[in-house]
């Protein structure tokens, strides 16, 4: 198990948090901006598994870059992936080793979005309200994803569609839960989405993988 992301696919798009409640104007639906980089953190077997990821996210161009380290049955992991869903690819480099695995990419790009047929659970402000600055108000979500038998909450902020964090539940991984902090919009390199020199040699594997196979 290269990490314990594997619900990307959802990656920016399913979302939690919980707290006492706000009322605005009635929530809309919203997709988060094209363009956005950021870390978050992962957990799943009440806390046994874990990842910190920096990723970046290009909806333009169909590609995400992810930087993991975490431990996963008990055992460290540290992996730097690039998907690029336009050549239907995913490269796991090793800087280190100067080594790079290819692999077919089979799932299409999915931008994210809280989807059309999510339900609103409610709208709090997490943290304080009493005064401004103290709070943010946020949009939390619910519904099923059919084609994993999955179902999640999500949450993301009023103004700006920002992802804030996830919990996502299936039978086979059980409750997963993940934390997004210090968003940026907008990409500061993009080189990072071109795969290093020493990846021009490397012959493309058998094994096909998919958003959530490339980390289980």
């Amino acid at each position: 198990m290269k990490a314990l992301l594997g619900l990307c696919s959802v990656f920016l798009l399913v979302l939690l948090a919980l707290t006492g409640g706000c009322s605005a104007q009635m929530p809309h639906r919203c997709r988060t901006p094209p363009l956005l980089s950021g870390s978050m953190s992962v957990s799943a077997r009440d806390g046994e598994d874990w990842a910190v990821v920096k990723y970046r996210y290009d909806a333009f161009g169909q590609r995400i870059r992810l930087w993991e380290f975490g431990q996963v049955q008990s055992k460290s992991f540290h992996v730097n992936m690039l998907f690029l869903f336009r050549e239907s690819v995913v490269y796991t480099i090793s800087y280190r080793n100067r080594t790079c695995q290819k692999n077919p990419l089979q799932a299409s790009f999915h931008p994210s979005h809280i989807p059309h047929n999510a339900s609103l659970l409610s709208q709090v402000v997490l943290g304080g309200s009493s005064a401004p600055g103290e709070g943010l108000l946020v949009n939390t979500w619910t519904g099923d994803v059919p084609q994993t038998g999955g179902k999640y909450l999500a949450t993301v902020t009023e103004f700006g569609c920002i992802p804030v964090s996830t919990l996502y539940y299936t039978e086979k991984t059980g409750w997963i839960v993940t934390t997004y902090f210090n968003a940026v919009k907008g990409i500061e390199d993009p080189e990072q989405f071109i795969p290093p020199s020493f990846c021009s040699d490397a012959d493309t594997e058998d094994e096909e993988l998919d958003f959530f196979s490339a980390f289980l």
